[in-house]
């Protein structure tokens, strides 16, 4: 097992965003978190890579809790995310931008980056070298030299996955990395994860795309306002009463509406 939810919430003040969701992902699985708007699956996200604490509950990976560590610290131990909105460094190039990714790695300090040390140089070549193989893995071994914010919006998404992956993380968060793809787009970046699934890498989807992550994911759990209502195959997803009601809403609702 590699990540285990336990009763996790979390409140905004008088906002239960999430409540007593429990979910547990094995090594290498592909395992969906899915939703309607507003259902806690990026507050998920931000309580698992320390950007919130969470109110109540726990959080192991690789049996070693990890609440109230700082984000810097859970990268080190494996875990790194995308946004659901692009955070690249829009000026830096492409190759820049992974090699950020590989500095949290990096044992230089700044003595041996002011006096170009030896080590430091070998250490900055590799760092380049890594930056450049992950470039290729996400295809865009031509594109080294671009700035990002002058890649195609495809594109910019699997920057972003480079650099989370340039970390060396054995859990991958991808926060909605579909969002605004065209279907190309989409069944290129559904080649990419698998891609990924076979280096190893744990991976943890949040998407609304339907037709993606039922094709895509091993297992999935689904929340709604802020509460687990099913867990499983896609296949035990797609006929799960609650799952319908809550994308489609019921007889009664259409009705009252």
């Amino acid at each position: 097992m590699v990540l285990q939810i336990t009763k996790i919430g979390k409140s905004f003040g008088g906002l239960q965003a999430l409540s007593d969701v429990s979910f547990s992902i094995n090594k290498g699985e592909i395992f969906g978190l899915i939703g309607p708007n507003g259902a806690g699956k990026t507050t998920m996200f931000n309580v698992i890579t320390a950007m919130f604490p969470p109110t109540s509950g726990e959080i192991l990976f690789l049996e070693g809790k990890i609440n109230g560590l700082k984000s810097h610290s859970i990268t080190k131990k494996g875990i790194c995310r995308t946004f659901q909105n692009i955070r690249l460094f829009p000026k830096m190039t492409a190759l820049e931008n992974v090699m950020v990714g590989v500095h949290c790695r990096s044992n230089a300090g700044v003595w041996s980056s002011v006096l170009r040390t030896k080590s430091q140089r070998k250490e900055e070549e590799f760092i380049s070298s890594k930056a450049n193989e992950l470039l290729t893995f996400v295809g865009l071994e031509n594109y080294g030299d671009v700035a990002s914010e002058n890649l195609a919006y495809g594109q910019q998404r699997r920057l972003e996955i480079a650099r989370a992956m340039a970390s060396d993380p054995q859990l991958l968060l991808l926060d909605e990395p579909a969002a605004g793809m065209n279907e190309t787009e989409t069944n290129d970046l559904y080649h990419l994860i698998k891609k990924i699934q076979k280096q190893g890498i744990t991976v943890l989807l949040i998407e609304h795309d339907m037709p993606l992550v039922m094709k895509l994911c091993d297992r999935i759990a689904v929340l709604n306002f802020g509460v687990k209502i099913a867990e499983g195959t896609p296949e035990e997803i797609q006929s799960n009463p609650e799952v319908i009601v809550a994308y489609l809403g019921s007889e009664e609702e259409d009705m009252y509406a």
